[in-house]
This record gives C-alpha cells, structure tokens and sequence, in this order.
C-alpha cells in the first residue's frame, strides 16, 4: 500500500484537519515536476547559481552544520523564532538564487513550515491537556487507596505509612520524565504487515512502572494490604509528605451522582443533589473501582492516540522530503527531518512517558498485578476480517435468493391468491412472518449504513460507543440479515407447503406452531448467555432497549435515542409481535387462532399503545436531557414527538372509526407532525439549509464530495416523510391485497430511516471534528470540596 493511502487510512477521524496536508505538498511537488520537465535548461542553469554570499551561517539551525560539505551542500536555512507561550516557530529560507523555477519551491516549504507549525502546536496542546488529566487521575488514585485502607482497616486514621503506594501512585506526576534512551525503547509504534499500526509501551526492567508490574507480578495478597507492606526500591527517596498519606482527606470528599440508575434518578428527584459523602462500604469501593478503572483505560486510549499522531506525521514529513530530494535532486531531506526531531512532535517523551506509568498503576490497583489481563483492557485487538464472514453472507444471500424465487412459484403453482380461503389465510399468517420482513430490511439497511460510514471515514465505533474490537462491521451485519432471511423464509415455505397439501392436513395444529417456534429460536439466540455469535453487541443492543424502556430514569446517551428512534420506524413491525401474543396467547383452539385478531377488544387496546410507545420513549428521553441540560431544542424536540403521538393516536382511531370528522383530524395532525419532523430531519439532525453557508443550502463542511447527493437526501426524505399521509387517504389500489399497501409504506419508512441514519452520524462526526473530539468523557468519582470552594472564589473575583 502507497504511504498516502495508508496515511489516510491510519488517521484519527476527528482529528483529520490537524494531521499533515499531505496530498497538498505532493500537489506542489507535481507543480514543481512538472515545471522542471518542461524547463530543463533553465533548471540546470540554476542548479548552479547556489548563493553562498547570501549564506549566512548564523540563520541556520545548530544542527544543521556538520561540516564543510554540508555548508556547501546547503540549500535550506531554517529560523526558529521562540514565541512569548514559549512555542517554537519554524519558518526555512530558500538559499538559492531567485528564478522563476524556485516559487513553487518556496511555497512548498512555505507550506511545509506551515504544517509543522500547526502539527507541532496541535500535539503540544493535546499532551497539556493529558498532563493535567493525569494530575487529575493521581489525586483520584490517592484518594482511592485512602478508601481501601480505611474500609479494610475502619479504626485507621490521621496519617499512615504508604512509601509504597505513593512511589506508585507518583508515577503519574507528569514531571517525573523518563531519559530519552529508555522513553524510546519503552514506547514504540512498530508497524505490521499491511501498513496496520500497532500502540505498544515495553516496560524496561529499570524503569519504575515495570518494577511495580513485573516484581509482584504473581502475589496473591490484597491489594491494599500489599501495597502497605511493600517496600520502595525504584525511585529513590521519598520525602516525608509522600511517605504517609492523611486519610482525614475522606472527610472533604464527596462522590459525584452521575444519576445514571434508575434509583439514584430517582433521590436526585427529591433531594436535588449532585454530590453524596462517603458511606465507606464495599458496594460504594467497588462502584468507585469500576468508575476509575472506566477513566484509566479511556485515559490510555487517547495516549495511544496521540503517540500514533507523532509517529504518523513525522513519517509524513520523512516521505515528502524524501520525495522532494527525488524530484529536485537536492539533499534537503536530512537537514529538515533534524529540524523534525527536535520539535515538540519529535522529542517530546511526556506521552511515552505516561503510558509507561497508567501501565504500572493501572495493573497494580486494578487487575492484582495480572500484567496479560490489564493490558488486553487497556490495548484491546483490533478486529480481524474473516473470509469465512464474506463466504457465509454470500452463501446464506443466495440461498435467500433462491427461496424467494420458490415461493412465488408456489404461490403462482397452487393459484392461492385466486383462491378466496387461501388468500384469506395468508392474510391472517400473513403478520407472523411480516415481523422477520421489517427486521431482515432494517437490518440490511444498518449493514449499508455501515458499509458508507466506513467509506467516508466516519467514525461510528466511537459515537456509538462500542468497545473497541467488538463493533459489527457491515459483511457481520449482512450475514445475521441473511441469515435470518433464510430461516424466516425456509419456515414460511414449509408452512404453506404442508398447509396447502391435501395429504398433510393432519399435521396442521403443529405446522401452525411454526412462526412461534422460530421467535422463539431468535429470542433464545438473542438472550444465550454464552459467548457466541457476537454476544457482546447482542448484549449491548439488550442494554440500550432496556435503557429506552426505562426512560427517563438513565442518562440518555447517543446510543439510547438513535435506538428509540429506529423503533418509531418499526410500528409495524412491533404491531405484528403483538399479534403473536394475539394469536397465540390465552389457549386458543386452532379454529379460534384462525379468526381475525381485530374483533378483539384487548388486541385493539393495545394496538393503540402499541403505535404511541416509541414516541412516548423519545419523548421522555427528550425530558430527560432538558432537566439535564437546560437547553432549549429539547423543549422543542419533546413537542415535535408529542405532535406524532397526537397523530398516531388519531390516525389510528380513523382506522378503526372510518368517519369523515376522524379522517379530517388525521389529516391535519399528520400534516403538522410530517412538517415538524422533516423540518427537523433536514435542519436539525443534517445540519442542512444554513443560510450562510459556503455551500449553497448545505453546510460548510460535507463529506460527501457530490453536493447533489445532499439535494436528492432532501427530496427524498420529504417525500417519504409524507407518504404515511397515504393511509390516511386510503388510496384504492385494486392490484394490491389484503395489507399489501400498509406494509410497502412501512418498508418506504425504514429505507427513509437508513437515509437518516447516514446523514445524522455524518453531522456528529463533523462536529466531532469541528471540536477535535475523539475522546469519551468519563466523569471521575470523587469530588474535593478544597476544589469546589476555589472554583466558588473565582466565579466571586471574575463578579467583582
């Protein structure tokens, strides 16, 4: 693989805009090739005029002077001006005589200065921000050894002797810098078969986080009682203040309430708190653990983060160099890549450093020194494609394609849909198999949804959340759709087989068991406890329907609303599960199954309910962010969900009451609530129609590099948003039987909802980007009141 596309392939998503402008200094380098082949004479000519009088040897870097012959062979000088936030800034002077060939070769290092400014100042930033974050988390580690000690030792207080723990806890202060010989053979980004990159961090035996891993790797004790009888034999003296520790701090510390249980949602109703003292339990330690263990690994991942940046665009400037020295037959690439490494990007050792230290503490505390189970959390594998994946998702498309083609040649063989019984029959069935239709199509649709998301580099893994190594890609989704497809349509094909075969009438009590023994295997594939087919997302789709059922008693995340809003695009779809219960439930005889559920007076209850209950989830979530978040498009937000719950209740009694007042209340309704949700689908979720955009009617930043896509999105969606109105209308069409028309509606639905999804993750991803976002916020455990009343003196000052 060339090194632009691997570049592009291995960078951060949402930190796109602050990595080297690769393909534009190769466009100068094109300029300038192309320039010197069509100029050759002049090129030569000026090849020789090296301007030695101009060369003033002060100007240039220190290390850019080797010897006589590097001062001979110079071609470059390079300034670097120490700016007042003690930045460096680099800015390289041409050192030959001014041509017409030479300009696109000043504003290519122009342009090369440019992107070592902003990478350099980039990445400096970054590590500044992990240096406090790490500040952050060695107060936090502190305070939670001071926890264990006090709840397995409740009678411990004042000061007590931890040389141990705060040689290990002090690995996270950031000043203490490992040498530049070890940081380099502790933390290096070794580069696999196929241009994958790899974050590793090997601990050197004398460095002080390996002696923590590596000593106690195998002891058996408590951590904390460990911790209190080891002795400090790796980082030299310790002074008094870090040989004990107070555990009278416990008395200024608060736990912070996330709210993010239904119990604690519900105190925090009534007592309108945030904060919560210390009970000194095991529950409260464990829940603290958890938490802290959550902002270790997350802190890890950003560190592997940014040493992956470093390395990236340091190899970027090496190839471009090296491809101006091919095509200017100049030695610049040695003197600039010195320049390189002694920048920030280049020498800078804090993140190694770190990654190091989070390694020590995080296996010692967390993982009872088990140095093979910490770093699989902390550096999970990547996830491998399988060709047995794209073989089985082929095989299984196949299949369904051929047994599609069997049952309509059963159909059109038996003549069943000229038979009035038969039609009637699969009118009544009909339900049982439609909910395996709509679920196989929204799969199929998330597959597609995925497979572009990848393609235009956007980072769904990380918006969603998913564990990284255990995210579904879309040849896993397709092959599930498939694979349902076929054993939905391999159990329909033998149900009306049998049912329609004369010979076989005496197995028909069992054959009508069919659809429910096949729900039954998918749900019991579903719940299996065991860890195969991918239990870890199943689990994580159980986690986040059991989230929106309970709203708004969890904290509404991403995850939560996008799910409840693919449930408002499956009304149909839960509808017919119902009509499981319907046809199955209260012990009915066959011949009673075999009656319409729609002279049912419970099943038409529910089947009101049942249409209002994803709406009413979003609804409540979008209560939930406003008591949050006391922002104002959640009020909004909320109404526009209460306007399609009024519509859907309507709508639906017109179903049942076929009145011209209901049919003109539906109408209306419908309208308002289809105006309200495209309004908001298309400005809101998109970010589309700004008034000022670059981009007419767009936004300013699109993924997609045809602006028409984005139009034909709009018309679509508007269109598809309104076709709902068609069931209000009741259009006749003669061609069509039975629910045949409701149901290419709710499949018109669930297409407009994969054109949603794509557009509405294109829209966070960007503003992902916009804010250089590629990290999750995990709120840390304990709060300090010392913190609390000094952030209090400076909101009074900044009053004052």
């Amino acid at each position: 693989m060339k090194f632009g596309k691997d570049f592009k392939k291995h960078k951060v998503p949402e930190w796109t805009e602050a990595y080297v402008d690769y393909n534009g200094l190769k466009h100068i380098l094109h300029e300038i090739r192309s320039f010197r082949q069509s100029n050759p004479n002049l090129v030569r000519a000026s090849s020789k005029r090296l301007s030695l009088k101009n060369f003033n040897s002060s100007s240039l870097h220190e290390a850019d002077i080797d010897s006589h012959d590097d001062i001979e062979n110079q071609v470059i000088a390079v300034h670097t001006v120490l700016q007042e936030n003690s930045r460096k800034l680099y800015n390289t002077r041409l050192i030959v005589a001014p041509t017409e060939g030479e300009v696109n070769e000043r504003n290519f290092f122009r342009k090369l200065d440019d992107e070592l400014n902003k990478t350099n100042n980039f990445y400096k930033d970054k590590v500044e921000e992990m240096i406090r974050e790490a500040a952050s988390l060695k107060k936090q580690m502190e305070t939670l050894v001071a926890l264990r000690i006090k709840i397995t030792n409740p009678s411990s207080h004042g000061s007590i002797p931890l040389k141990s723990v705060s040689s290990e806890i002090s690995n996270l202060d950031p000043s203490k810098i490992i040498p530049p010989g070890k940081a380099e053979s502790i933390g290096k980004v070794d580069r696999k078969p196929g241009g994958e990159m790899s974050c590793r961090s090997q601990q050197q035996p004398g460095s002080s986080g390996a002696d923590l891993s590596f000593q106690e790797r195998h002891s058996d004790s408590h951590p904390v009682v460990d911790v209190l009888h080891r002795n400090n034999s790796t980082d030299g003296e310790i002074t008094d203040e870090h040989e004990t520790t107070n555990l009278d701090i416990l008395d200024r510390i608060k736990i912070q309430n996330t709210y993010d249980s239904p119990m604690a949602t519900i105190k925090g109703v009534f007592t309108d708190t945030r904060e919560k003292g210390l009970s000194y339990n095991k529950e409260e330690l464990k829940e603290v653990e958890e938490r802290l263990k959550t902002a270790f690994i997350e802190f890890y991942q950003k560190l592997c983060l940014l040493k992956h940046y470093s390395f990236m665009n340091i190899s970027a400037f090496s190839k471009i160099l090296k491809k101006y020295d091919k095509i200017t037959t100049r030695l610049v690439a040695r003197s600039y890549m010195i320049i390189v490494d002694d920048s920030y990007l280049g020498s800078s050792d804090e993140v190694i450093n770190l990654m190091a230290r989070v390694e020590a503490v995080f296996i010692k505390n967390f993982l009872n020194s088990n140095r093979q189970e910490g770093m699989k959390l902390l550096r999970p594998k990547r996830k491998i494609e399988r060709h047995r994946i794209t073989f089985c998702s082929g095989f299984f498309s196949g299949c369904s394609v051929a047994l599609v083609v069997a049952v309509i040649l059963l159909v059109e063989d038996r003549k069943l849909m000229h038979i009035k019984s038969a039609t009637l029959y699969i009118e009544i069935i009909f339900p049982l198999y439609g909910f395996f239709t709509f679920t196989v199509l929204h799969m199929l649709v998330y597959a597609a949804n995925i497979y572009f998301w990848r393609r235009y580099k956007i980072n769904y893994p990380f918006i969603f959340g998913f564990r990284q190594g255990t995210e579904l890609g879309y040849r896993e989704v397709f092959l599930l759709s498939s694979g349902l497809g076929v054993m939905a349509l391999v159990t329909f094909l033998v149900h009306m087989h049998v049912k329609m075969d004369s010979d076989t009438q005496h197995y028909e009590t069992y054959i009508e068991l069919l659809p429910l023994g096949l729900i039954i295997v998918v749900l019991a594939i579903m719940f299996c406890p065991f860890n195969f087919m991918y239990r870890s997302s199943r689990f994580y789709l159980i986690k986040c329907v059991f989230r929106c059922v309970c709203a708004p008693l969890y904290k509404v995340t991403l995850p939560d609303f996008f799910l409840a809003d693919q449930l408002t695009s499956q009304i149909q779809a839960i509808r017919n599960f119902e009509y499981y219960v319907c046809f199955y439930g209260g012990g009915r005889q066959l011949a009673r199954r075999l009656t319409r559920c729609s002279d049912d007076e419970v099943y038409n209850a529910f089947y009101f309910v049942i249409a209002v209950v994803p709406y009413w989830f979003r609804f409540l979530q979008c209560v939930r962010r406003l008591f949050e978040e006391r922002e104002s498009v959640h009020v909004y937000n909320g109404l526009r969900y209460f306007t399609t719950i009024v519509a859907v209740v309507i709508r639906t009694a017109f179903e049942f009451r076929k009145k011209i007042v209901w049919k003109v209340l539906a109408l209306l309704s419908s309208a308002v609530a289809a105006i309200a949700n495209t309004y908001w689908d298309i400005v809101v979720d998109w970010g589309l129609l700004q008034r000022h955009s670059k981009n007419l009617f767009l936004r300013d930043k699109l993924i997609i590099p045809h602006k028409n896509v984005y139009f034909v999105a709009i018309v679509l969606d508007i269109f598809l948003r309104f076709a709902w109105l068609q069931l209000v209308l009741i259009l006749d069409v003669h061609s069509l039987h039975g629910k045949t028309v409701s149901t290419i509606f709710s499949c018109l639905e669930i297409l407009r909802r994969g054109l949603w999804n794509f557009f509405r993750l294109e829209n966070e991803h960007l503003n992902n980007v916009g804010k250089f976002r590629a990290f999750k916020s995990v709120p840390l455990p304990f709060n300090y009141e010392d913190e609390d009343d000094n952030d209090d003196n400076e909101k009074d000052e900044k009053n004052e």
